[in-house]
């Protein structure tokens, strides 16, 4: 194991950083998301994926703002995003069984890159910070979700295609994260490759 990976599960000063306990945050909320969502209480579900969402946003802030940029937090960050992201697409399954289908595409997209944060730890490199087109799909699930919730919550509103059109921009956003997701991937193991024929060479 390299010494930047050793620091992934080592660095205990690390663990105690304001933009990684916004994240642990994260993980903590998925929990009354879910036991509040299944109850039917959606508004009090929808102000936990808003607080959700909104740590998302901070926590890239302050790690910015605070300096406090670490690779325990690059790698817990998009793991938080996923657990959250599956969570609402679990229970949107239950709320719209219509949806069923976009969210398979959704769940396969954040599958495909768990398996690529996998596959570059295993290859010892750290896998990228998430970029601005991950934020984006990420606010976009949220404000589609808040907007579904809100709307039977709060004004007792049902409309399937509201429902399926914002889903299906939601799918757009995140497929289009994937894929330029895919590319840094591509280029971090081409990198590796390259430097591994350089060692060899010399």
């Amino acid at each position: 194991m390299d010494n930047e990976n050793k620091k992934i599960l080592t660095s205990k000063a690390d663990l105690w950083t304001v933009p990684n306990l916004l994240t642990y945050f994260r993980f903590v909320l998925v929990v009354p998301f879910v036991i509040l969502f299944l109850s039917e209480k959606y508004l009090y579900a929808a102000i936990c994926i808003g607080l959700s969402g909104l740590s998302d946003c901070l926590d890239g802030f302050f790690a910015r703002r605070l300096n406090q940029v670490t690779q325990l937090g690059k790698l817990l960050d998009p793991i938080a995003d996923k657990i959250t992201l599956i969570s609402v697409m679990f229970c949107m399954a239950f709320y719209a069984p219509n949806v069923i289908p976009i969210l398979v595409i959704l769940i396969a997209k954040d599958v495909i890159m768990l398996l690529g944060g996998v596959s570059l730890l295993k290859r010892r490199i750290t896998p990228p910070a998430a970029e601005w087109f991950g934020k984006l799909a990420t606010i976009v699930f949220y404000f589609a979700v808040c907007i579904i919730v809100f709307m039977k919550a709060v004004i007792n509103y049902e409309n399937i295609l509201v429902d399926d059109i914002l889903l299906s921009i939601t799918a757009v956003v995140m497929l289009y994260a994937l894929y330029r997701y895919s590319k840094i991937y591509r280029a971090l193991i081409k990198e590796d490759k390259a430097k591994k024929a350089e060692k060899i060479n010399q």
